[in-house]
């Protein structure tokens, strides 16, 4: 198995829908920012997933789909830009994933319901496992987050970082 981790829409403008799901982020990106850590020091990919809606100016270039300061990343990272829901729909990610060699992916991000969902779906369609990250989903509503683990496959950061190593 060769994992790599997909941090998906968690975005500046987001952070703005409401007190709620700025919360919920902030929570997530606690979970998120340790499942790095833990990905980095086995040399495993991390790939950060941007939303793009060009109707909404959530574009590149603008404030507000840039990823959060609180974010670990690094300019080696990889960065994905998509259109729809599902990350591996019209993008590049499934040939960046298939040039290392991955057949694994760990989830987590925002819109838990949406757009994790979605890509952890769409996941399966290319042949390739999916699995949420436990702790590090975000939603506008923190049932939404329940549903989405009880219906997935799903790791703790404490059995992933074990298994890791």
């Amino acid at each position: 198995m060769k994992p790599a981790l997909l941090v998906i829409d968690v975005q500046k403008q987001f952070y703005k829908i409401n007190d709620e799901t700025a919360h919920s982020l902030h929570e997530a990106v606690e979970y998120i920012n340790e499942a790095i850590k833990v990905f980095r020091k086995q040399q495993l990919p991390v790939v950060f997933i941007q939303h793009m809606n060009v109707k909404n100016d959530l574009v590149p270039g603008a404030t507000d789909f840039d990823l959060p300061d609180e974010l670990k990343i690094i300019p080696a990272d990889l960065y994905i830009h998509k259109t729809y829901g599902n990350a591996f729909n019209k993008t590049g990610l499934l040939e960046e994933l298939q040039k290392v060699q991955v057949d694994t992916v760990i989830l987590c991000g925002f819109c838990a319901e949406y757009c994790v969902l979605s890509t952890y779906h769409g996941a399966k369609d290319v042949d390739l496992n999916p699995i949420m990250l436990k702790g590090g989903l975000a939603s506008m509503t923190s049932r939404n987050i329940v549903f989405v683990e009880d219906i997935c496959e799903i790791v703790s950061l404490g059995a992933l970082e074990k298994f890791l190593e």
